[in-house]
């Protein structure tokens, strides 16, 4: 089943390539949306397609790439929507 997930990441995760890093595990796992950097020094991302992927992905953002420290990761499930072709840094 296709599903949708918004996620918050907090902790050190900018300034160590977390963005580039979610976007290769994203497009290894098929899945499609978006990642930025917030101001306050958060991660937001905006991940659709299959659950079970979304998964792998939501656990792979609890740890990041190297240098990340990450404290925590919100997750808020949503109704797939098919807005996105691929997976994009957004600035």
């Amino acid at each position: 089943m296709k599903r949708r997930a918004h996620l918050l990441i907090s902790g050190k995760v900018q300034g160590v390539f977390y963005r580039a890093h979610t976007r290769d595990e994203a497009r290894r796992l098929g899945l499609s949306g978006w990642v930025r950097n917030l101001p306050d020094g958060r991660v937001e991302a905006v991940v659709e397609g299959e659950e079970e992927r979304l998964k792998e992905l939501v656990a792979w953002c609890h740890h990041g790439p190297p240098g990340a420290v990450v404290r925590a990761v919100e997750a808020r499930w949503e109704d797939f929507r098919g807005e996105f072709s691929d997976f994009e840094i957004r600035y």
